[in-house]
């Protein structure tokens, strides 16, 4: 059955749809009329030689996908659902080696390895540490603002705790994390036209995070230190990573252990100050439930993909054997069939069963539990020394084809 309020040719991994807004309209009429329904693209268009994907709109469809890897792969045509139009396939092949775009029981081996560092020990280790560096990061904010108070909130504040962190979590010195924050942007910004990225240039920031990792990898294998990556590649006989392999789980950390969380960040603040009750809330009772809620409302990662790997059905729609599927979690995470009121910022809401880290299955956010301490720790900092602060301007948004993202947001400290 056709969607009549979904316009001609709306396709929802067009950068120039996320570039204004969350297609969140488009995504409740799909959810209504035809939760799974065919988008055409042209020959090529996302760089995978086909003519469109299957878009799943539906919190329960999306967990289905998720959770039958057998069905639905992510190293067929990887997880991400739209490249640029001029890549390379060899390009695009080449991601395979990237846990993210890997399926069982490659996947299985390489997560076993790398969950190590992510363990509730792990991360209570990492507890005190961030705390403070959150309470840094704000006090620097303060300090260099401008006149008025004024500031960047994206580069400033929502930017560093991200970075420090995963610099804290394998080993990277400190003084080099604007290094990953510039390769990281570069990896994902290529649909921008403002950065002026080629596919070249996200291609050579991606090759910089592989050399600067594998050579890290090397120097921990001659000289152990007290840090993740030490437990990844240097122990003897116990399944560890080769030098690439913990080059490209760094890469795939740069983005999604980075890139997502200044996001959410970002929008959880935003959402605040355009809420002042949650607000007002959030600085008198600083509610557990609130992190979870932020990651809901922001669903930084708009849609990742998977590529049938037989001949299947999907909400009554017939699938075939190399069809690519692409899984929208902020449809799913607005379906009022699973959450009371979704329009509705509520940062006491609970149960809360977001898929904002993923539709479960084997491809669930390994850093969940990192991300949601990030950002509880560095809201409680900002309600601590900012309690007053307002918004300057309208966020400035990502031009970009699954990532809900946000390059500039104007704040004053108040």
């Amino acid at each position: 059955m056709p969607c009549p309020a979904l316009p001609d040719g709306f396709d929802f991994t067009d950068p120039d749809v996320l570039h204004h807004r969350v297609p969140l309209p488009e995504f409740a009429e799909l959810r209504r009329a035809e939760p799974v329904r065919w988008i055409p693209q042209p020959p090529n268009l996302a760089g995978f030689g086909d003519e469109g994907y299957w878009a799943v709109t539906r919190h329960a469809d999306v967990k289905y996908v998720s959770t039958h890897p057998e069905l639905f792969s992510s190293t067929v045509n990887t997880a991400i659902i739209r490249f640029n139009e001029h890549i390379e396939r060899d390009a695009i092949d080449a991601q395979r080696l990237i846990l993210l775009n890997m399926d069982p029981p490659e996947h299985t081996r390489v997560r076993q390895i790398v969950q190590r560092g992510f363990t509730p020990r792990a991360i209570r280790a990492l507890e005190k540490n961030l705390h403070a560096r959150a309470g840094r990061i704000v006090e620097s904010a303060l300090a260099n603002a401008g006149p008025g108070g004024s500031f960047d909130f994206v580069t400033e504040v929502a930017c560093e705790l991200p970075l420090q962190a995963i610099a804290e979590l394998i080993g990277v010195p400190q003084e080099d994390r604007a290094k990953i924050f510039d390769w990281s942007n570069k990896m994902i910004a290529y649909d921008d036209p403002e950065y002026a990225i080629t596919e070249e240039i996200g291609q050579e920031a991606a090759t910089e995070i592989l050399a600067y990792a594998m050579n890290m990898s090397a120097d921990r294998k001659q000289c152990p230190a007290k840090d993740i990556a030490t437990t990844l590649v240097a122990a003897e006989n116990e399944g560890n990573l080769a030098s690439d392999e913990f080059g490209f789980f760094v890469l795939m950390l740069a983005v999604a252990g980075n890139e997502t969380t200044r996001n959410a960040i970002t929008h959880g603040m935003h959402a605040f100050l355009t809420h002042p009750d949650q607000w007002d809330l959030y600085k008198r009772e600083r509610p557990a439930t609130a992190a979870e809620e932020i990651v809901r409302w922001a669903t930084p990662v708009v849609s990742f993909q998977r590529t049938a790997t037989q001949d299947t059905e999907l909400a009554g729609k017939q699938i075939r054997k190399g069809d690519r599927v692409g899984l929208f979690y902020s449809s799913a995470n607005n379906d009022p069939e699973v959450f009371d009121t979704p329009e509705v910022f509520d940062i006491d809401r609970d149960p809360n069963p977001h898929l904002g880290f993923g539709g479960g299955g084997p491809h669930f956010c390994l850093g969940k539990s990192l991300a949601t301490l990030e950002i509880d720790l560095i809201f409680n900092a900002i309600a601590d020394a900012m309690p007053g602060m307002r918004l300057v301007g309208d966020p400035r948004r990502l031009r970009s084809a699954w990532i809900n993202g946000v390059k500039e947001l104007q704040v004053s400290a108040g």
